[in-house]
């Protein structure tokens, strides 16, 4: 298919990078084009997926072979209805736009992913959570309504009351249910653009459950960095970050993405047991002496990666792996500690090792990944096989311990152990779109 606006490309390809294949893309700038792509996909019998800013780690972003309908350039913001704080936006607009338009008016995501090049639609597809899980739930929470556009149907609109069904489908739906064309999301007011935070060293795992409960609700964000490769009493040490709004501050200052960008691939020779060590044990101590109480510009909070572009390119040429876990409660602990010991005894662990405690609201979609429990995310380079056995070790833990991983961030997960993190899938199933696929999909559907 090489008619019209769409080309032919072997270079789209997942954050992780180990993911890729032959494209074609349709780049629409209005949402008529997108009605126009969808349908030019259907004439040619190719299956279609809408696609954002590309942050998704695994092939979840990915339909080999066939359509992709990128939606960068269907980006407005719509209407803003200031008492409420409901922001109509187009799909493509990203968080980095709503935030432009958003924070000089005293507003805030309600929930916000580790980046601002995260789309809107790419926010509802993987109902993306944030710091404050445990306070706001998934960025589901917060959507009103939803535009979508349905090879079946044509355009229709979604709520919570109007057509629940499809609704609940389409938040986690993984792009699957229908291209979204616009969405209404109800933002949340901040006194300022700083946050006052205050990082608490933790020497083991059982200490960074006690710093998790002793904070509990009272801190809107928190969120752990912890060194995967710790062991003995050390296991599972870390640094503890609680943070709010700084309502002392008076500014509300647009923080805009700059930086460096990551010049080269690291050659993966770099990345072995002794440089991952090392750094952790560095970032540990530093984060000992740094510890206590500090004011930060909510960029640096919130979005500290955005500050190297291009980063996934350190992990070099072979790209990388994101796991991210949770587990319920009642087995958290041990299955954390299991996971721990099993990642640091293979050495094979990451510079950028993620701890949190998700809440207990629950997101109105089918597919949602956060659950109440203890969530695990971390970076692997891709070593082949080694990585895969590793990962084949860590489902074992999760699923003996009731949990689940996440689709964003997935490139392997077997068909089984997704159906089983996932009792919903079949009824999910039911309302995809019929011109709708992905990658991720025909990987692990049930046929």
């Amino acid at each position: 298919m090489t008619t019209g606006a769409i080309r032919r490309t072997t270079e789209w390809r997942s954050w992780g990078r180990v993911d890729r294949g032959e494209h074609f893309v349709a780049t629409p700038g209005y949402r008529a084009d997108v009605i126009d792509a969808f349908q030019s996909f259907a004439d040619a019998s190719q299956s279609t997926l809408a696609v954002g800013l590309g942050r998704s780690y695994g092939d979840s972003g990915l339909n080999v072979g066939n359509g992709l309908i990128n939606m960068g350039g269907v980006d407005r913001l719509m209407a803003f209805d200031d008492e409420r704080g409901v922001l109509r936006a187009e799909a493509g607009a990203s968080v980095w736009d709503i935030l432009e338009f958003a924070v000089p008016r005293g507003y805030f995501l309600p929930t916000t992913p580790g980046t601002r090049f995260v789309t809107l639609g790419g926010a509802i597809a993987n109902d993306v959570h944030g710091k404050n899980h445990h306070s706001a739930g998934t960025i589901g929470c917060h959507i009103e309504r939803i535009c979508l556009l349905r090879s079946d149907r044509g355009v229709v609109e979604i709520a919570a009351d109007k057509e629940p069904e499809l609704f609940a489908a389409t938040i986690a739906g993984l792009g699957l249910t229908g291209v979204i064309l616009w969405a209404d999301l109800k933002l949340t007011r901040i006194p300022s653009s700083v946050v006052a935070v205050e990082t608490t060293p933790f020497e083991n795992l059982n200490e960074f459950y006690e710093r998790a409960k002793a904070t509990g609700d009272k801190a809107e964000h928190t969120v752990a960095w912890v060194d995967c490769l710790a062991s003995g009493d050390s296991l599972g040490r870390g640094l503890f970050t609680a943070a709010d709004w700084d309502e002392k501050a008076a500014t509300r200052k647009i923080a805009r993405p700059g930086g460096l960008t990551a010049p080269f691939e690291t050659p993966s020779f770099l990345l072995n047991r002794l440089t991952i060590a090392a750094f952790n044990e560095f970032y540990y101590r530093l984060g000992r002496m740094r510890a206590g109480r500090t004011t930060l510009a909510y960029d640096k909070f919130h979005y500290p990666l955005d500050g190297v572009r291009e980063w996934n390119r350190l992990y070099g040429p072979r790209g990388f792996y994101q796991y991210q876990s949770v587990i319920p409660p009642k087995d958290a602990a041990e299955a954390t500690r299991e996971m721990l010991r099993a990642i640091s005894k293979e050495g094979d662990g990451s510079f950028l090792a993620v701890l949190k405690t998700f809440g207990a609201r629950r997101s109105p979609g089918l597919l949602s990944f956060p659950m109440e429990g203890t969530t695990l995310a971390l970076d692997f380079p891709n070593r082949g096989e080694k990585t895969l056995q590793l990962f084949a070790t860590l489902d074992k833990i999760v699923m003996d311990a009731g949990g689940r991983l996440y689709p964003a961030k997935d490139g392997r997960i077997p068909p089984g152990v997704f159906h089983a993190s996932y009792p919903h899938a079949e009824k999910f199933a039911e309302h995809i779109d019929p011109q709708l696929s992905s990658t991720f999909w025909e990987r692990v559907k049930r046929t």
